[in-house]
């Protein structure tokens, strides 16, 4: 699996710093720009990527997935450098991280891990054949594609 940088430090975020916070029932909590960029380093992620590493903490993203919401973002104006802290709180007080979550009861040690990939096969594979009935009342994908289109293409010639 190749993950992008954002990923990466999203992934790292979570499970450095999000999971230990809300296993140990620590609600507020603060991420350091810096001690994260340097824990990525040290396990290849470019090095002068503050900006990413910033961007990808205050991401929407990151957010929802681990149910958090900023409190305050210590650093610059420009709240992309090293020197950045942000603190966090879980969005709601029994909030868990989405990735600890399992509908089968069990916890994320004994989860098995999904790639991106399996997850979005997984949620399309609940949504294909919803257009099967629509498709066939026009007789077919192709029938149906020239309806799209306006024209029938025996028309056309």
């Amino acid at each position: 699996m190749n993950y992008g940088l954002s990923d990466q430090v999203r992934a790292r975020a979570s499970a450095s710093y999000v999971r230990p916070a809300a296993s140990k029932g620590k609600r507020p909590f603060s991420i350091s720009v810096k001690a994260l960029l340097r824990d990525l380093e040290g396990s290849g992620f470019p090095s002068n990527h503050a900006r990413q590493v910033c961007t990808a903490l205050t991401s929407g993203k990151f957010l929802r997935e681990n149910e958090l919401q900023i409190e305050a973002i210590d650093g610059p104006p420009s709240k992309n450098s090293t020197t950045v802290v942000v603190h966090y709180k879980f969005a709601s007080p029994q909030a868990q991280p989405l990735k600890e979550r399992s509908d089968s009861g069990k916890s994320a040690a004994e989860a098995p891990q999904e790639t991106p990939e399996e997850w979005a096969h997984r949620l399309t594979g609940k949504i294909s054949g919803i257009l099967k009935e629509e498709l066939a009342d026009y007789g077919g994908g192709e029938a149906f594609l020239r309806w799209v289109r306006g024209y029938d293409e025996e028309d056309s010639l």
